[in-house]
């Protein structure tokens, strides 16, 4: 199977869907560039994606994706403000603003990582919300013989993870957006009752895709021997979100049995607020208290020590922090 990522694998299946989709990224890989030039042409069969070029931590841009997409299908209907990066040497906690390996400007007051991990996602939310709301009101008023119609849910999507909840030491700053992603999307539950407006998120686990299988220091991390950590795939994650965001009429989704209810599975109601772990073969509920956290196949990481070890060596030698690095 070809490796790929959450977000193109999403878009695959909303394009399958008959779902037009817009593409808003730096570029494109050559994977997404073939979809978008697959679902260019206007057809009756195909829906279609158009690309737009998008930097997520300049706000400006980030408009520009909704003036695209009214531009060119008359508006959106879901939103997923997916981007993200795992801790990189370029944008790191472990590897201070100034420092060589980062990008980081020492006087720049910000960090990389939390401008596309969470403050893209929110500022996107801002403008989605504020979209679905001005076409809304800028419908056909309803009249005796034009009833109001049933109000369609509108959909944003967002990408947390397991380490929404855990916290492996080599990624401080990414643990922190999405534990920000997971609190952030509950906030907004109560949009869904009151204004058709639902925002959920998926936890997914070690997901198999370029974030880690073309970068040799998160990959030498794994255990792949016979019976270690195990890949989950994007295009489960991208089912799970798809269901998310299906037809509200649909309204529940299946997820493994809350503890102490046994083993199996149960139905639950898809609402604002929800956010959905998967892992390899099992789709959990996160709850906001008493949860039992992520385990089993497709959220193990088996060498993460080796990592924990060198970080703490690292702090152990002089220089760290005062603008150079001792490694």
């Amino acid at each position: 199977m070809e490796v790929t990522g959450i977000n193109l694998a999403f878009a695959h299946l909303l394009l399958r869907k008959q779902c037009n989709v817009v593409f808003a990224d730096l570029a494109l890989r050559p994977e997404a560039k073939e979809v978008v030039a697959a679902h260019t042409s206007p057809s009756r069969s195909l829906a279609r994606a158009v690309f737009q070029q998008t930097d997520v931590r300049e706000w400006p841009q980030l408009e520009g994706m909704f003036h695209t997409a009214t531009k060119e299908f008359g508006g959106a209907d879901i939103v997923c403000p997916g981007a993200g990066i795992y801790e990189p040497s370029f944008s790191s906690f472990w590897h201070p603003p100034g420092s060589p390996s980062s990008r980081d400007p020492g006087d720049s007051s910000r960090y990389a990582l939390l401008d596309i991990n969470l403050t893209h996602p929110i500022r996107t939310t801002q403008l989605a919300i504020a979209h679905f709301l001005s076409r809304r009101r800028s419908s056909t008023p309803p009249t005796s013989s034009n009833p109001p119609p049933h109000k369609p849910v509108s959909h944003i999507i967002h990408i947390s993870s397991i380490a929404g909840q855990s916290t492996p030491l080599l990624a401080p700053l990414y643990n922190a957006s999405k534990h920000g992603i997971s609190g952030f999307v509950r906030t907004l539950a109560p949009l869904d009752p009151h204004h058709n407006i639902r925002v959920t998120a998926v936890a997914p686990g070690v997901i198999d895709t370029p974030l880690w299988r073309e970068n040799p220091e998160k990959l030498r991390l794994l255990d792949d021997r016979e019976g270690g950590d195990e890949w989950v795939s994007a295009e489960e994650v991208a089912e799970v979100m798809g269901i998310l965001v299906a037809d509200e009429e649909a309204g529940e989704v299946e997820v493994m049995a809350a503890p102490g209810d046994g083993e199996g599975k149960r139905r639950i109601k898809v609402e604002g607020g929800l956010v959905l772990e998967v892992s390899k073969g099992r789709v959990r509920k996160v709850e906001q208290f008493g949860d039992e956290g992520p385990k089993g196949a497709g959220n193990t990481v088996g060498k993460m020590g080796i990592a924990d070890e060198e970080i703490l060596e690292m702090l152990g030698e002089p220089g760290w922090g005062d603008g150079g690095e001792s490694r």
